[in-house]
């Protein structure tokens, strides 16, 4: 395949940056989009050009790092998969491809395509955790029992990967559904119960400080999320927050 990239090119936080045409050739529609960015990338190194700068790690849809907004959608136009599962059998020969770094305050350009998602980290750092006595009389966790229906829905709210997608997608740029899925990985648990109160109250809290906006129930961030996340987790931290309240 041939095509055509319209690529976000920033030097750093302080430049205005601009979108920048690239073609690519011979593209083949069994690489990965990451695939494909590698070759624009050896092709502007040899002809002594800065590479475009984009985040990426595992390429296995595990760390949310790749994170990408094609044509428009936050991981390109395709359901359930990360950036780098994207291949290239999605597009056609010919096509014009528009590559952006995700747009929201909270998530500044560092460069090109790379944003500082530390904002997520703070939210996380804010209680996003469970405190463990480690005394020597600290109870196996084995032999707590939990329900199968509600160890699955923890399970599924720990799959988020932290992409960030659902803030990108959100024309609202809200992180609730990220937010609600860490905190429903602990409220649906025995475990997470002593700190709930703190936790949604300090979790949410961050998440205001950061910049993020609010929801108001588009459904966008459950539809782009790689991994899914319901948006029954939003309604749970609305519900703890509720009782963490009173």
């Amino acid at each position: 395949m041939n095509l055509t990239l319209k690529i976000w090119r920033q030097k750093d936080a302080n430049d205005k940056g601009k979108m920048v045409d690239y073609k690519v050739a011979d593209i083949s529609e069994h690489m990965s989009f990451l695939e494909m960015m590698d070759v624009l990338n050896e092709q502007l190194v040899n002809s002594g050009e800065e590479p475009i700068a984009f985040d990426h790690d595992c390429r296995e849809g595990i760390c949310g790092m790749c994170s990408m907004y094609i044509n428009g959608e936050a991981h390109g136009p395709d359901r359930g998969i990360t950036t780098c599962q994207l291949h290239m059998r999605m597009f056609k020969d010919g096509d014009t491809i528009t590559i952006e770094p995700f747009r929201a305050a909270a998530f500044p350009v560092i460069k090109d395509l790379v944003v500082d998602r530390t904002s997520f980290e703070r939210i996380q750092q804010a209680g996003g955790y469970i405190s463990v006595n480690t005394s020597g009389n600290t109870q196996d966790a084995n032999s707590i029992p939990i329900s199968k229906h509600a160890a699955d829905q923890a399970m599924d709210a720990a799959t988020c990967i932290g992409c960030g997608a659902c803030v990108a997608t959100c024309k609202n740029s809200s992180a609730m559904l990220f937010v609600g899925a860490k905190v429903s990985q602990y409220a649906l648990l025995p475990q997470g119960q002593v700190e709930a109160a703190d936790r949604v109250k300090n979790m949410v809290a961050q998440m205001d400080l950061e910049g993020f906006g609010n929801c108001t129930n588009t459904g966008a961030c459950e539809i782009e999320c790689p991994k899914g996340i319901s948006l029954d987790n939003i309604a749970r931290m609305n519900r703890e927050l509720i009782k963490a309240s009173i």
